[in-house]
């Protein structure tokens, strides 16, 4: 699963990148630094994890991860093969979630592509780009519908309703995200892979002034997309290339406390994206590794012991759970049995975030 980074040149974008991966992704104060997309595999922070080691003592920790994608800054003009525009939105319909970052700062250092600091307009800009592109996937698609529906096939003829609201939708510079569709509908949908269905998280790039409480930018920013079923996150990128800079946990404690801030804002990202993937985590813990598992919300146990592998699925038998939060009061495995507080689930069982897990199976 994959989050990418986008927005207009110079916002930020390659700045982030760096300080969620530690890949040093070119960034510089000029449009299109960032011409193949960077692919970065990121630590989700989890403090679960930390007290997990603590009680189990184990050989090593092995976190959740997602993968985060830089994306070539896109301009107007991208719909129809603009400056990168073919190749970005080849990039973004790859990735299945959307980080937009907003620039929320004034600095004359840094040019802006349209003179002036504007994320609302930054935001329309890059939303028609791509509700352009949708539009164009939309119409190519009911060129071929509407021929099989006229020949009175139920079913192109529901396909084409469908598409033809979507197509309304995108004509009204609305985004596909905005619609809700039943589970029949979204057969439709679903393989035309439109960019605008993806769910977003707007990111408000500010400087270290606002990092806490935001500014007037932000404000505006959550007025646009109060409509939108989308999350928006204050960070200061600069400041947080900064902490990223320091290599001593010390320092940076300090830093982030001079900054007025509790942890780094990136870590508040990634759990975000992570969501936003709508994932979640269980747990596995022996003296050999305490390990984090990511599956989606939703999925039921034999799902996710095909995470750790195939034959787990295949073979399920039943699995052990224990809940977090039962573990750390009791201490040890041994005593939330003694407790009673482990409970065996079988196929149907829908894992919970957070649950700690043990499989049988049978191949």
């Amino acid at each position: 699963m994959k989050a990418g980074i986008v927005g207009l040149p110079n916002v930020g974008k390659s700045t982030l990148f760096n300080c969620l991966s530690n890949a040093k992704a070119q960034s510089a104060n000029f449009p299109f630094c960032t011409i193949e997309p960077n692919i970065g595999v990121v630590n989700v922070p989890d403090p679960r994890l930390e007290k997990l080691e603590e009680l189990v003592n184990p050989e090593k920790v092995v976190p959740a991860t997602v993968e985060i994608v830089d994306i070539a800054g896109l301009v107007k003009g991208a719909s129809k093969g603009e400056g990168l525009g073919n190749q970005f939105l080849a990039n973004i319909r790859e990735t299945d979630a959307i980080l937009h970052v907003l620039r929320c700062f004034e600095d004359d250092n840094i040019v802006h592509v349209d003179g002036s600091v504007d994320p609302i307009r930054d935001k329309e800009t890059i939303d028609i780009e791509l509700q352009l592109k949708d539009l164009e996937t939309v119409e190519k698609r009911l060129e071929r519908v509407k021929k099989a529906a006229r020949t009175g096939d139920k079913e192109a003829q529901a396909e084409f309703e469908v598409l033809d609201t979507v197509k309304n939708t995108l004509e009204a510079g609305k985004s596909v995200r905005s619609l809700e569709f039943s589970e029949k509908e979204i057969e439709f949908v679903k393989p035309l892979q439109f960019i605008t269905i993806k769910p977003v998280l707007y990111v408000c790039n500010v400087d270290e002034e606002a990092a806490v409480s935001g500014n007037d930018f932000v404000e505006k920013v959550k007025e646009a997309v109060a409509h939108e079923d989308a999350q928006v996150l204050v960070l200061a990128v600069g400041t947080e290339a900064d902490i990223n800079e320091l290599e001593d946990y010390e320092e940076r404690q300090e830093f982030l406390a001079d900054a007025g801030l509790e942890e780094p804002g990136a870590a508040k990202l990634i759990r975000s994206a992570y969501k936003l993937l709508n994932l979640q985590t269980y747990f596995t813990a022996g003296v050999k590794e305490v390990r984090a598992w990511t599956i989606n919300i939703g999925d039921t146990a034999p799902q996710a012991a095909g995470v750790i592998h195939t034959d787990f699925e295949k073979g399920f038998i039943r699995a052990e759970v224990i809940k977090y939060d039962d573990y750390v009061a009791l201490g040890s495995e041994a005593k939330v049995k003694e407790a009673g507080k482990l409970s065996v689930e079988g196929k149907e069982y829908v894992v919970a975030d957070g649950d700690m897990m043990n499989f049988r199976f049978n191949v």
